[in-house]
């Protein structure tokens, strides 16, 4: 029940463990919780999963951003007016504590909350009680609080923006939302959600290569997941049902990859369907687990028949006085290696070729053998 109330946040990397983690243990409660991260990052959607989750789901959940109604206006968002209570208030209005009775009220970008509306918003806190604007009647208020901010508050009081008071009243259950940076093993379970949305819509779809992903586990996202939801939006339109390469992402997502770096896996499901060494074939349980084994083995073992009949192993292996088969193995593969990539001058990609294995394999043995 819980992975269902939790299915909006995408990722099951280590960060995003930890915030599901917090919003279960905080959801049974009615402790104010606020929500930090950059913008993007999916703040609103944690206050939706955690009302969701809570005892309060079957009630209202009311967001309000605070940092985008004026100062003025942000009184009789929260709390109503009465008739007559300013010029135009011609009948008598709920306010969002009002309609969120029983339930959740999400106050988005707290920090950019004017001064004299966080001493009314403190009140209210350690009260539970507010009036209308215009109005003398107090009306008690049984609200879930969940706020959430891209400013540091902490900064923002040392500077006397923001009441010391109110971010302790705030404070009690803070949860950081990670930035996509921090989570690029997400990246490719993101992409899959958006699409997924996109495709609930009627519209095609494009088809991800894997050098075009990896380029994006590269990429810094500044705007985070609002970001890459548009990015989909984008390559859906572009390339409905066509595949997406590298070459086909827009500029800035082109990301130069250092010929040494440790490749980020995207494709479990080539991993799984990858040709597996029978019982048969395998020399020892220690060696299979010392050794790398490629993407087709086949393949490298026509490239190690091939190089030794050109000479590659100086000494035949010598059976009647033993054998270790798992440095001799890897002994082979090294020196294929190095021959593979003396032939391309370097070039990994062309290397990869001629050992018929895929570049991120190749990559990985390079810096496993320390080839670089």
């Amino acid at each position: 029940m819980s992975q269902e109330l939790l299915s909006s946040l995408v990722g099951d990397g280590p960060a995003m463990q930890k915030v599901k983690k917090l919003i279960l243990q905080v959801a049974q409660t009615d402790a104010t919780v606020l929500i930090l991260g950059e913008s993007g990052t999916g703040k609103e959607v944690v206050a939706q999963c955690l009302h969701s989750a809570s005892a309060r789901s079957g009630k209202a959940f009311v967001p309000i951003n605070c940092g985008a109604i004026p100062g003025e206006l942000l009184e009789s968002e929260l709390f109503g007016h009465e008739k007559g209570a300013f010029t135009g208030a011609i009948t008598a209005r709920k306010g969002r504590f009002e309609m969120a009775e029983k339930g959740t009220i999400f106050l988005d970008e707290i920090g950019d909350m004017p001064l004299p509306m966080q001493v009314k918003l403190l009140r209210v806190l350690q009260e539970r009680s507010y009036e209308r604007v215009g109005g003398n009647k107090s009306f008690q208020c049984d609200v879930r609080v969940v706020a959430a901010t891209h400013r540091d508050l902490e900064d923002n009081i040392a500077d006397g923006t923001f009441r010391e008071d109110l971010f302790y009243r705030l404070n009690v259950f803070p949860i950081e939302m990670p930035a996509l940076r921090e989570r690029r093993e997400d990246i490719p379970a993101l992409f899959n959600f958006m699409f997924q949305k996109i495709q609930e819509n009627g519209r095609l779809i494009p088809k991800m290569t894997e050098k075009a992903l990896i380029a994006l586990q590269h990429y810094d996202w500044p705007g985070n997941v609002r970001e890459l939801g548009n990015l989909a939006e984008r390559l859906s339109i572009l390339f409905p049902d066509l595949p997406v390469d590298y070459d086909d992402l827009p500029s800035r997502y082109q990301v130069t990859l250092p010929e040494d770096v440790e490749l980020i896996k995207v494709k479990a499901a080539e991993l799984e369907s990858a040709p597996e060494v029978s019982v048969a074939e395998q020399p020892s349980t220690e060696a299979s687990d010392s050794i790398s084994v490629v993407d087709n083995q086949k393949n490298e073992q026509s490239s190690v028949q091939d190089s030794a009949s050109d000479g590659i192993f100086n000494n035949a292996p010598n059976l009647n006085e033993g054998l270790d088969l798992k440095s001799y193995l890897v002994e082979m593969e090294v020196q294929l290696i190095q021959k593979a990539l003396s032939q391309t001058d370097g070039n990994v990609s062309q290397a990869a070729k001629l050992l018929q294995t895929n570049r991120t394999t190749l990559v990985e043995k390079i810096r496993k053998y320390d080839l670089s």
